[in-house]
């Protein structure tokens, strides 16, 4: 098996493009469904403490 670290000094190479395009799309789709996901979801621990808060007052 070939040592993957005698390549960290090697000049870059270059990606094709339909490759680089590919993987720019699959970034920006799982970027867009975190940004989804944290704007329908529950800051859960945030709840609790305003639920105990609450019930404490009372």
């Amino acid at each position: 098996m070939e040592n993957p670290f005698k390549h960290i000094n090697q000049p870059l190479k270059e990606v094709p493009p339909e490759l680089k395009a590919k993987v720019m799309n699959d970034i920006a789709m799982a970027k867009l469904l975190m940004d989804l996901a944290a704007l329908f979801s529950y800051n859960i621990g945030n709840v609790i403490e305003t639920v105990i808060n609450n019930r404490k007052k009372q």
